[in-house]
């Protein structure tokens, strides 16, 4: 199966369209899945589960780290990182023989000031099913490799330096034969791009920096059959030619009375809106709705509620999500207007997916919550895998995987 999904990728990528992250409804190729949507086309995974019930099984991860597993056909990739920072690795696992790790890459480090609810290994790597792209922070540069499904390293490349009190996250995707890379940092933010195949840098374009944001970029096809690449950031939304880097159209945050804040969950869209969400430590959040064209404008707002940390998912002219104090709630996609809110948990870092219409939240404890995605309130189901969970979820292949501290789980129907 994987050589004929690496052929359809190999077309795709001829083609320089979006379709690498659509290439397979089985495959979940990026942080958040196929187009950073976090929507999985699955039908058959279960809602109710532990540590135990509907474990076809678990494999337990050496070191530590906040990486998101991704999938294709039967390979899955991740990071880890040595319990004194000393060593980063990307590992690879086989999901068709009950997780057996078949090889870990190490890349060299040293320990660096991070946020304690931060790893040296939270970046989620990315494939188009015939390499995998990944991006360590040694704790002094950035680098951005690239591995074929082997473990042979095929190229690597130096961002830079990097500097965040909070420490790296940032993860790369891809778009057509290229890998995209939001280099933002504290003080300093460039959009990158390198050609895949050898990691020759493509383009790449200055934003304005402020505080390090940590959120992943995503694609969309216009009416007009062009791609567009969408960038958000504290400095704002900003639409590019994913082909040159050429900025379509831009929308600056502007943050009155306040510094600005960061972006550390994923942009999304719907309704031909561009939804954003930033935020403090001290608890402050702003979420806007803005106009996906040549003049982007604010159609609606929230400055409560919202999450920071996790992404929101939409869904049928709804937006849904769970916010880092553990409050669910469902807003219109049009107006903004508030559905139902409705507090389900404790803290939560990782971002929900969504599966058959119903949400999949992780909660730092453990829990894992499935609710329907409605505009009525349904109370969740509480999952307790019974170890941390602060890595957002992968769905594949009629499976959903959970990275807990200690193990990576693969949930699904025996």
């Amino acid at each position: 199966m994987r050589k004929c999904s690496a052929m359809f990728a190999l077309l795709l990528l001829v083609g320089g369209a979006v379709a690498p992250d659509l290439a397979s409804a089985a495959n979940w190729p990026r942080f958040r899945g196929p187009n950073g949507t976090g929507i999985a086309s699955d039908k058959d995974v279960p809602t109710e589960f532990s540590d135990t019930k509907n474990v076809l099984w678990k494999t337990a991860i050496p070191g530590a780290g906040y990486s998101s597993p991704v999938v294709w056909d039967d390979r899955i990739f991740l990071e880890s990182s040595s319990a004194d920072g000393k060593t980063r690795s990307l590992v690879c696992l086989d999901a068709a023989n009950k997780g057996k790790i078949l090889w870990s890459k190490p890349i060299s480090g040293d320990a660096a000031k991070i946020h304690k609810k931060n790893s040296f290994a939270s970046s989620t790597p990315a494939t188009d099913g015939q390499r995998v792209y990944a991006s360590f922070w040694d704790g002094s540069n950035v680098f951005l490799y690239a591995f074929d499904f082997a473990g042979k390293q095929l190229w690597k490349q130096d961002l830079g330096a990097f500097k965040s009190q909070h420490g790296h996250g940032q993860s790369p995707m891809i778009v057509g034969d290229k890998v995209i890379y939001n280099h933002d940092q504290d003080g300093a933010a460039v959009l990158l791009a390198f050609n895949a195949k050898d990691g020759t840098a493509a383009w790449q374009k200055r934003r304005d920096p402020f505080r390090s944001c940590y959120s992943t970029p995503f694609v969309q096809e216009k009416e007009n059959g062009k791609t567009e690449l969408i960038c958000a950031s504290t400095a704002g939304i900003t639409s590019y030619d994913p082909a040159t880097g050429a900025e379509n159209w831009n929308w600056a945050w502007k943050f009155a009375g306040m510094p600005p804040q960061r972006t550390v969950g994923s942009p999304i869209a719907a309704g031909g809106l561009v939804f954003i969400s930033s935020g403090d430590g001290a608890g402050t959040r702003h979420m806007v709705a803005v106009t996906a064209d040549g003049k982007p404008s604010v159609s609606w707002e929230k400055k409560k509620v919202f999450p920071y940390v996790p992404t929101m998912l939409a869904h049928d002219d709804h937006l849904y999500f769970v916010n880092d104090g553990g409050i669910a709630a469902c807003y219109s996609v049009k107006d903004g207007k508030e559905m139902w809110n409705e507090r389900i948990g404790g803290g939560f870092s990782a971002s929900p997916v969504l599966i058959d219409g119903k949400v999949y939240a992780p909660a730092e404890d453990g829990s894992v919550y499935v609710f329907p995605a409605k505009p009525q309130f349904e109370k969740p189901i509480r999952n307790a895998m019974n170890e941390e969970i602060m890595a957002s979820p992968a769905v594949a292949d009629g499976k959903l995987y959970i990275r807990g501290k200690t193990n990576l789980f693969c949930i699904g129907k025996k």
